[in-house]
């Protein structure tokens, strides 16, 4: 799963204020009524006057950390279901119902794909703990139940993130030819 969307910004969407080291930055993804995919990005002192347009597919809040000069824009864009999970779980973001969600939903992707190993659960037995087979840092993850309302949820987080899945089409039914004698 690939998504192209907008780095982390530089400023508050709300106050224009540059981002300084250990500011606490709220983000969001939301779809617009227009169908585009985007990224706000504010100081959490201002995130509740953030009020995209259309659905909101997850908050999270982090520590804001600059990023290095030498970084590659054209990676910086391509948000992966693997970078997803990594900021989504990183210990300095804040939890909230929809990131947990899609932070474990994320976390059986990943498994399945062998990016992310089991590792058991946690002491209180509320979390599931993961190691990233390329760094080896453990992550702990909700054990949330896979209900079919969890699916639901997530299916609708991720049609805002990747788009409606396009129905499929059957072939056209053929006609049986009569046998010829």
């Amino acid at each position: 799963m690939e998504l192209n969307l907008q780095p982390r910004a530089p400023a508050c969407f709300v106050s224009g204020k540059p981002f300084s080291e250990g500011d606490r930055v709220a983000s969001l993804l939301a779809m617009t009524d227009s169908g585009a995919v985007l990224r706000y990005d504010a100081l959490e002192a201002n995130a509740d006057q953030l009020a995209p347009e259309g659905f909101v597919a997850c908050r999270w809040v982090q520590v804001y950390k600059a990023q290095p000069k030498e970084g590659n824009a054209e990676r910086a864009l391509k948000l992966t279901a693997e970078s997803l999970f990594l900021t989504l779980a990183d210990p300095s973001t804040e939890a909230t119902p929809e990131t947990d969600r899609l932070v474990r939903f994320l976390a059986l992707l990943l498994e399945r794909k062998r990016l992310l190993r089991p590792k058991g659960r946690s002491p209180g037995g509320d979390k599931d703990l993961y190691e990233h087979a390329r760094t080896k840092q453990v992550f702990t993850v909700p054990a949330i139940e896979l209900s079919p309302e969890f699916f639901v949820a997530v299916r609708e987080q991720l049609s805002v993130l990747v788009g409606e899945p396009k129905p499929s089409q059957a072939p056209p039914a053929t006609q049986a030819q009569p046998a010829s004698s």
